[in-house]
């Protein structure tokens, strides 16, 4: 079905605003998305407990294990792209309730592509780097899950899922987002940071994960290619140009942000391996998550940032001043196409 109509005065097309929904609308991605699309598309987000207000953005309650509940979203809304934004992201998290994790990043997932296919709108799985074992390589598109983790193993049987059973689709499997988030009764770990630097608390930070890191809004600068471009059934990679620990990133972020950053040291977190993962664990306990790009990168004509540049186009985002007198003089931030 086109998406124009005539105007009944000029007779002149009137392009109609495709419309998104995201569901899991009050998470930080979700929330994050919601913003950057509402720009140029009609969004619709679901929440379960948390509701949020995005100006000009229609909220509704769902329970995504509620079939029904999707059922009368997807037929209210129409959409013509759906985003499964909800889940439980934190490894941590998954590991401790392993049955709940399963439910909210797997079997809702189930019970949204079902209807996204009954109702023709195209499925979009935000996926992680969490799907591999953390082995010191480049990980390709075409490289196997191995995930070691509660949290990875979800999301891999969810790309399997899509993959196999939707005729829709697009997945993007994502280095560790970062921003500021909507919901004020939860901090991202961006903001937490920005706050403990900023109260100059000491902070331990781990240094044995090493990941890429990339601003929340180039997820959304992609997706909105994959749209315009009428992208289906692919999986892409998004990721930073090259990976660092959280130590790193933070020495990083308070170099380009003029922070302070003295109270911050060395620490390794816990990182909750699966007991049948635990043979293939490397000697020193450090993990690498470093997502191969250059697909993406072809086929979208982009060039996707290292981290350091992520952080200057955050800067320039928030509209930053920086506390020391190392000022920027690269203007509006980095040029993304």
């Amino acid at each position: 079905m086109s998406n124009d109509q005539e105007s009944p005065l000029t007779k002149e097309p009137i392009i109609k605003r495709k419309t998104v929904l995201i569901f899991g609308i009050s998470s930080f991605v979700g929330s994050s998305l919601a913003e950057f699309f509402s720009r140029d598309y009609r969004v619709v987000g679901t929440y379960h407990k948390t509701h949020i207000t995005i100006p000009g953005v229609l909220m509704l309650p769902c329970d995504v294990l509620a079939k029904e509940e999707v059922q009368l979203v997807l037929f209210a809304t129409k959409p013509d792209i759906t985003i499964y934004c909800v889940g439980m992201s934190s490894i941590i998290d998954c590991a401790l309730d392993e049955e709940r994790a399963d439910a909210l990043n797997t079997s809702g997932l189930f019970n949204v592509t079902e209807y996204c296919q009954r109702y023709k709108s195209q499925i979009i799985y935000i996926s992680s780097n969490f799907v591999f074992a953390g082995e010191d390589k480049q990980y390709l598109e075409m490289d196997i899950p191995d995930p070691n983790t509660m949290y990875g193993k979800t999301q891999a049987s969810a790309e399997f899922y899509i993959q196999k059973t939707s005729l829709n689709y697009l997945v993007f499997r994502v280095c560790r987002l970062y921003g500021r988030g909507i919901n004020g009764t939860k901090e991202t770990f961006f903001e937490k940071f920005q706050r403990l630097i900023n109260e100059r608390a000491n902070i331990e930070i781990d240094d044995y994960v090493s990941t890429g890191f990339l601003d929340v809004y180039y997820l959304g600068m992609i997706i909105k290619l994959a749209i315009e471009k009428g992208i289906q059934n692919r999986l892409f990679q998004i990721s930073s140009n090259d990976k660092m620990t959280y130590y790193e990133f933070i020495k990083t972020y308070a170099d380009v942000f003029g922070e302070t950053d003295h109270g911050v040291s060395r620490t390794r977190w816990a990182y909750p391996v699966m007991a049948s993962a635990h043979a293939n664990a490397p000697s020193d306990n450090r993990l690498h998550f470093k997502l191969d790009v250059t697909n993406v990168e072809g086929f979208m004509r982009v060039k996707l940032p290292n981290v350091r540049e992520s952080l200057e186009f955050t800067f320039n985002r928030y509209k930053g001043v920086k506390k020391s007198s190392r000022l920027s003089s690269q203007g509006d931030g980095i040029s993304f196409i």
